[in-house]
């Protein structure tokens, strides 16, 4: 059933005709199909369910149930739920029962327990660490210590029929706001949420809003940036692919606010599935009259196009996005002017990250009072994080803020694999840094991270182990940052690059005793010098490692040694004599050729020759137990010159 939604009381309508549609749902298994769980098997699960329940004889298409239909085994896909570690997930409505890495083999005895016999399938349960099992997502010590807001309906709705965007709430607050609300009114809720913008910087949102709304011009654009750059984050992502319509909703909201006609989204082109979403969402948005002219019969008219970025990380800076969107070279720009007074063909614009725009429908249907008593008094609401790296539950969370460090790593992240000691964890992507684990106990919030010399960024949150080499995780994010560099600056283009090769000759053992100095001294003038934030926070990750993790910088140096045993460079593998039964596993399998030995007699490491690939520990007996890796042990390597000025 569709509906033209051309008044609040037609959208009244539609949204009780929706809730009673959805209500009378006897069953249906709703199979996650974010990207993670999507590229481990979950449209082919999806597809047995299918096959099954029709040879059942049953309608599996059937998911809102109007009058007159009768009520049938529906089957759909659904957002990310957040728990990616053990995909593909499915769940089985309206009991909820969570089940998790399902293959397609699973498929029919999940279909003979939920619908011949009443019962569950106790092995695909999500399995506690004590052994017991949680039957629902709310028993998952996962989902336990999370507040969703922006993820309230990811998971629960199928995220290309509107009509259950429509049953859960959906475009609510948009009517309301048209209905009853003042374009200032709307900022002024907006100023009494206190929302600080999450696409990494946390600058005040109804300041912008403000200001662009008091700007010169009648032509004002509102422009989403859905450019999520920072290795490991997926956060807006899988916003988009789970609820597209939240931050359509609240794009249109921000644009009633400001006085906007037309909206614009910047999509990086490598989300496939977030942007076949979006199309979807918007042809429909278009078809109920919740987007184009004269939305609802308020005389309010807006629309939205969807731009695809090329992938530079640069563009995720909003001077450069806008320049990228007008069709030009994706270069940052001095500010001010900012975007609100001169943004897009030097417009005033409206630039909000998508979990921004998708936590303002929210705040206009419960409250701005509401959404400020969520978090902490400078930092209200929530955070979403990709929780990624060394930790037991990868997976996209959100949190209420002035949460620790140590509830996100332990309590939802379940802790460290192997029994490994945690050793830092890197907010903010390439343009935060790391921490250690004496912060474990740091508030998650804009100001504690920044004073602790990190960030929020976009939300990646990357954890690390005793394993890691502090220092080649910042040559790592550096390489990043220099290979992404617009190169419009010289502090920027230059400084960054000549960072990285000092970096990169620690690492091999051939940094300097000046290098420390000279590298923050470089991290000065770059942050000082260069003109967009993608310059002025590259040093970060290597400024905080040298605060927290300045040993390990001194121990690469002086002693040619990686403490994390990581660096090739600075490592040996040895054969303890007295352990090694000569069993001849790995000179077999050595790929270099580089370990000797007679028959009953301990094998032997040719050093020069030895490639450091670890395939001999692999192999190695566990019970023997005869290989190891040492560092500090070869000889220091001779610099490649007696100092970096020369």
């Amino acid at each position: 059933m569709t509906f033209r939604i051309d008044s609040p009381a037609r959208l009244a309508e539609a949204h009780a005709s929706c809730q009673a549609a959805f209500a009378r749902q006897k069953s249906r298994f709703l199979v996650c199909a974010g990207t993670g769980c999507v590229a481990m098997g979950a449209m082919r699960v999806l597809s047995e369910f299918k096959r099954l329940i029709a040879e059942r004889g049953l309608q599996v298409d059937v998911d809102l149930l109007f009058e007159g239909q009768e009520a049938e085994v529906g089957v759909a896909y659904s957002g990310c739920h957040g728990l990616c570690e053990k995909g593909p997930l499915v769940r089985y409505e309206p009991q909820g029962v969570f089940y998790t890495g399902i293959k397609v083999e699973d498929v029919p005895e999940i279909l003979a327990a939920s619908l011949d016999h009443g019962t569950v399938v106790d092995r695909l349960l999500y399995k506690n660490v004590d052994g017991s099992r949680s039957l629902t997502e709310h028993e998952i010590p996962f989902y336990s210590g999370q507040q969703r807001i922006v993820l309230r309906r990811c998971g629960l709705i199928a995220p290309e029929d509107i009509r259950e965007f429509v049953a859960f709430d959906g475009y609510q607050s948009l009517g309301r706001v048209l209905q009853e609300y003042t374009p200032m009114q709307v900022i002024d809720t907006v100023q009494t949420s206190g929302l600080r913008g999450r696409g990494g910087g946390g600058f005040p949102t109804w300041k912008k809003w403000q200001y662009c709304r008091s700007a010169e011009g009648s032509e004002k654009y509102i422009v989403c940036n859905c450019d999520e750059g920072d290795p490991g984050a997926f956060m807006d992502c899988s916003v988009l692919e789970g609820d597209p319509h939240a931050v359509l909703e609240g794009m249109a909201i921000a644009a009633y606010a400001i006085g906007a006609r037309r909206g614009y989204m910047y999509v990086r082109a490598e989300y496939p599935l977030a942007l076949s979403r979006l199309h979807k969402a918007l042809h429909l948005a278009r078809q109920w009259g919740l987007l184009g002219e004269n939305i609802m019969g308020s005389g309010f008219s807006f629309d939205v196009e969807i731009f695809q970025g090329a992938g530079a990380f640069v563009c995720g800076e909003e001077t450069a996005l806008l320049a990228s969107l007008e069709g030009g070279r994706g270069w940052p720009r001095e500010r001010p002017p900012y975007p609100a007074e001169q943004g897009l063909w030097g417009k005033p614009t409206v630039l909000n990250n998508v979990k921004t725009f998708a936590m303002v429908p929210a705040i206009i249907m419960r409250g701005a009072d509401w959404f400020a008593s969520t978090g902490t008094v400078n930092s209200p609401g929530t955070a979403v994080f990709s929780l990624t790296g060394k930790i037991k539950n990868c997976g996209l969370i959100e949190v209420p803020m002035g949460i620790t460090l140590r509830e996100i790593v332990y309590d939802i992240g379940g802790g460290i694999p192997d029994n490994k000691r945690f050793k830092a964890v890197q907010t903010g992507g390439p343009s935060g840094g790391c921490l250690p684990e004496e912060l474990l106990d740091l508030s998650v919030d804009f100001d504690s991270l920044r004073s602790a010399g990190a960030m929020m960024g976009s939300g990646g949150m990357v954890v690390l182990d005793e394993n890691s080499c502090m220092v080649d995780i910042a040559r790592y994010f550096l390489e990043f940052t220099v290979h992404e560099s617009c190169g419009q600056c010289v502090p920027c283009r230059g400084g960054t690059y000549q960072m990285h090769h000092i970096l990169t000759a620690i690492t091999k053992g051939e940094g300097l005793p000046g290098d420390l100095a000279l590298l923050e001294e470089m991290a000065k003038a770059i942050i000082a010098g260069s003109i967009c934030g993608l310059g002025k926070t590259a040093p970060n990750p290597v400024l905080t490692t040298l605060r927290y993790f300045r040993h390990e910088y001194e121990s690469h140096i002086h002693d040619k040694a990686c403490l994390a045993l990581h660096c090739k460079e600075l490592i040996a593998f040895w054969i303890d004599p007295e352990l090694c039964k000569a069993c001849g596993l790995c000179m077999k399998a050595c790929p270099a050729d580089a370990i000797r030995g007679a028959k009953s007699e301990p094998c032997v490491i040719i050093q020069d020759q030895c490639a450091k690939c670890g395939l001999c520990i692999a192999l190695c007996p566990p019970k023997f137990k005869a290989i190891s890796k040492k560092t500090g042990v070869l000889k220091p390597k001779t610099p490649w010159t007696s100092s970096r000025a020369t």
